[in-house]
Parts: structure tokens; C-alpha cells; sequence
């Protein structure tokens, strides 16, 4: 029993890999499912085709691995956070789409609540700001918009979970209905302080305790899955959201250490240890993933749209067929040529916190092309990436954890371009390591370590390796120039 299965539930795909012993990859499998957009600025999955997918992906990793559940020691699950499912507990069928991350149907219910002065409390606690983002509104308008619910809610009847919930809850045959620390710690409900639900909150969004799942450390026991869907019952060791996973599968353990990763959209972390601290600079503070029950901390900024401005080439204008045709596109011109795109697709996330803002394109002349955009496209993951590193290294100072380096991860993080315009923008190096599949390792990491494959993080601190380091290539006065711009386009960009 040497290998860990490792679940990784995105927001385009699911995927599962087989990692080994010393963390490498032995095989994998992947599936995209379904994106729904039913309105503007709303985005649905069907939580039913997302279990279907996963678990057809962990049976094809197994079988492309050569290997039998007996040689598995625990699974690992990590997963697109806030995306919010509510199921019926008898039948296990959800009463609604999945809400999505990226939806903003709830802003009108999010401007409500910081009418009504909740915000202090909210950040207080969570460590969050009002946002749609966050799952506790998408509760409140599915209880708000499915017949009778709110009613089934507090009988009890109805489950509410983020993925990983309702990954366990059929991977257990709907016999446990549990989160961990970090999923928890994205809903707007929980209180990372106490890492207990709040009942403050609750009672301010008229949610039913009653809906929600128990909480866990990231890395521990949680159940053993039904023999039924992998031909033998294994233990489930290891849950956390996909970023806090990320930031444990970069090796970041100690105050002061950074990721990014770049996937849909773009999430940088940063391990505060054991101190809670509110950053003064638009950033988040989050649970994160914990082997124990002592609460650790994570500063976070979120990008909502990263590598998906690349989906948004290649589906909305037809400018490439394939996403990696990006790279060879922009190379063909030096730079933007003055063009600077704004992906406010679903508004602005950290440091901006603009819900209303939408995307736009300025600086565009009678010599822009399309290689040009596409140049644009990828400098936007990375100008605003930037923006958060930059309000990081505010919060960071005044906690006297100097950032020396970011470890970057994702699929985006292969675009070599793309990465040499991050250390470029960012002024320090940029470090890619030699797996960059570490949302899913973090979780294989977690339920290692909490079923013994594992003796303790320095022996997963040691398996860490640099494949490619990023070093800054511009002048200050060239960077400073450039962010100037990009800035003025944001500025733009929130004033329509």
C-alpha cells in the first residue's frame, strides 16, 4: 500500500492521479464537463455529471496505473471552492444546479448586507468580504428559489456542500456528510478563529444549521469509501480546497511563503503560521489546509479570470483552436503594442473588489492584431496577479515576512512567456516546480501524512524540486511604466 489517490475536482474538468510514494505521478486521467451560463454573469454544473466524471476518472487512473484499491493507501480530495450544491438526503439528488464560484446572482443580496453595516462582522470572523463569490449567498437564493426548501432545509431533510461534500457524500454512498477547515472557511458561515460554524451569521442569512456538514482538519480521517465504486473500501485521509491545497503541495509551510496558481483563475497565497491577521489591503485571510486542530492562516487574492481569458480566445473570438496556441500567437510580436486588456468578465476580485465591472480592451490602433491580443490576454493573467503580490507585500510588511520568491503551479504556469512576464511584472523570481500538478499532490500530501505514508512535512519538504527559475529582466522605471498603464486601464475599466 505505497500510492495515494488523488481526486482534483476543477471548474472545467476532473481529473485523478496515482502518485506514488515519493510524490511522482504514476498515472492520471481527466474528463471536462458541461459549463452552463443561463444568464449573464450566472454559471452552473450539473453536481451529478461532476460525480460521474470524477469517479469515471479515478477508475481510468487505476486502471492506466496497473494497480488494485489494495495498493492504495488513502485518497486525497481537493476541489473548486464555494461552488455550492444543495441534495436531498434520501434520494441524494440535488435540488438545484450547482452554483458556480464565478456567478454573481446574488450581488443585489450582497449589496443588501453591506447596506446593512454586516461588514466588520462578516470580515471579523471569516476573514472575508461581502462577496457573491463566497457560498453563503448562493445557499440563501437556492433556499430563496426552489420550492419549499427552506422549509425541507430545517427539517432536515436537505445537505448543503461544497464539492468536496458532495464528492464524499457519494463516495460514501450518502453515509457521511463532512467538510474540512479550508472548505469551510469559503462560505462566509464559519468562524476561522474558533473553526467552528457561526450561528451569528447563520441567523443573519436565515440558514438552517441543520443544512451543513461537520467540519475536519484537512489532513485526518474521514470515512472509508463504499466497496461499491473503486471494488474495495479505502480510507479518505486527506480534503482541502484546491488552493490551500496548492499552497501544502508547494511545500509552503512557514510564514511568509507564496504561491500562485494559475488555473481558471488565479489564486495566490500566502502561509501566515498561526497568527490570524486581517490584511489592510483588500486581500483575504483564510483557513489554511490544518494536520491538526490548531487553526493555521493564509492570506489570499483571487483573480476570477486567469487562464480562462485563453478559453475566452480560443471559444469567444476564434483566435486560436487550442489553448497552447497562445504562446506561439504572442511571440510573434514583442509586446502588446500599447494594448491592454481588462478580463473584468465577472468583475474584479482582489485588490479592486469591483462586481460590477466588466472587461475591456484600450490602446487599440490601426496596427493592433490579433497576436497583439493575444500578447494582451496573457499580460493581463499577470498584471493582475501582480496587483496582489504588490497588496501582499503591504500586509506582509507590516507582518515582517519578507517574499523572496513565488512558487507558481496551474496549467498557465507551463506558458513559459507567461511566467517570464510574472517576474518581469513582479520584480523578484518566479520558481516552477518540477511537478506542477500541486493542488493535486497537496492533497496527496495531506492524506499521507495523516495515514502514515508519510512521517512529517520535512520529508515532503525534501521532495520538493526547482524544474525552472524566472528571473526578473526589466528596469524598474520599465515596470513601474508598464503597471502605470495597466492601472489606468482598471481605473477605466471600474468607471463604466
Amino acid at each position: 500500500m505505497t500510492y495515494i489517490l488523488s481526486l482534483d475536482q476543477g471548474t472545467s474538468s476532473s481529473r485523478s492521479i496515482v502518485f506514488d510514494r515519493e510524490g511522482a505521478i504514476v498515472a492520471q486521467a481527466q474528463q471536462e464537463f458541461t459549463q452552463h451560463f443561463p444568464q449573464s454573469g450566472w454559471v452552473e454544473h450539473d453536481a451529478l455529471e461532476i460525480w460521474r466524471t470524477q469517479l469515471d476518472t479515478a477508475r481510468k487512473a487505476m486502471k492506466s496505473a496497473n494497480i488494485q484499491a489494495r495498493e492504495i493507501s488513502a485518497i486525497g480530495i481537493t476541489n473548486q471552492r464555494e461552488t455550492t450544491v444543495i441534495w436531498d438526503r434520501k434520494t441524494g439528488q440535488p435540488i438545484h444546479p450547482a452554483i458556480v464560484w464565478q456567478d454573481r446572482r446574488t450581488e443585489a443580496l450582497c449589496a443588501r448586507l453591506r447596506a446593512e453595516q454586516h461588514n466588520e462582522l462578516i470580515f471579523e470572523r471569516t476573514g472575508l468580504r461581502i462577496d457573491s463569490y463566497f457560498a453563503a449567498t448562493k445557499i440563501r437564493w437556492i433556499l430563496d428559489h426552489v420550492p419549499m426548501a427552506q422549509e425541507r432545509a430545517e427539517r432536515g431533510e436537505l445537505a448543503f456542500g461544497t464539492i468536496d461534500s458532495w464528492l464524499m457524500w457519494n463516495l460514501s454512498s450518502g453515509q457521511h456528510h463532512c467538510t474540512d477547515v479550508s472548505n469551510a472557511s469559503r462560505t462566509m458561515l464559519f468562524n476561522i478563529r474558533s473553526n467552528q460554524w457561526d450561528d451569528e451569521l447563520l441567523a443573519m442569512l436565515n440558514i438552517p444549521h441543520a443544512l451543513l456538514p461537520r467540519v475536519q482538519p484537512s489532513s485526518s480521517y474521514f470515512f472509508h469509501t463504499s466497496a461499491e465504486h473503486l471494488d474495495k473500501a479505502i480510507p479518505v485521509h486527506g480534503v482541502a480546497g484546491d488552493q490551500q491545497a496548492a499552497l501544502f503541495g508547494q511545500a509552503c509551510f512557514t510564514a511568509g511563503m507564496v504561491k500562485n496558481t494559475y488555473g481558471t483563475g488565479c489564486f495566490m497565497l500566502m502561509h501566515l503560521g498561526e497568527k490570524f491577521t486581517l490584511s489592510q489591503n483588500g486581500l483575504l485571510t483564510t483557513s489554511a489546509a490544518q494536520s491538526s486542530a490548531t487553526p493555521e492562516f493564509a492570506l489570499e487574492g483571487s483573480v476570477f479570470i486567469g487562464g480562462a481569458v485563453v478559453q475566452w480566445l480560443r471559444d469567444g473570438l476564434k483566435a486560436i483552436s487550442a489553448s497552447h496556441e497562445v504562446e506561439a500567437l504572442a511571440a510573434t510580436v514583442p509586446d502588446a503594442g500599447g494594448v491592454v486588456l481588462v478580463p473584468a468578465f465577472t468583475g474584479l476580485g482582489a485588490p479592486y473588489w469591483d462586481p460590477e465591472a466588466r472587461g475591456s480592451i484600450t490602446g487599440l490602433s490601426r496596427g493592433t492584431t490579433m497576436a497583439h491580443i493575444a500578447y494582451a490576454a496573457l499580460e493581463s493573467i499577470a498584471f493582475q496577479s501582480t496587483a496582489l503580490l504588490r497588496a501582499m507585500m503591504l500586509d506582509a510588511s507590516a507582518s515582517q515576512h519578507p517574499l523572496i520568491e513565488l512558487r507558481v503551479d496551474g496549467g498557465a504556469s507551463e506558458n513559459d512567456t507567461l511566467m517570464q512576464l510574472q517576474a518581469d511584472l513582479l520584480g523578484i523570481d518566479v520558481v516552477r516546480p518540477g511537478i506542477t500538478e500541486t493542488t493535486a499532490l497537496g492533497a496527496a500530501y495531506l492524506a499521507g501524512l495523516s495515514c502514515g505514508l508519510f512521517k512529517n512535512k520535512n520529508e515532503l519538504e525534501a521532495q520538493w524540486k526547482t524544474q525552472r527559475r524566472f528571473v526578473p529582466s526589466i528596469s524598474e522605471d520599465e515596470r513601474n511604466g508598464r503597471l502605470r498603464l495597466w492601472e489606468h486601464a482598471v481605473r477605466k475599466t471600474c468607471a463604466v
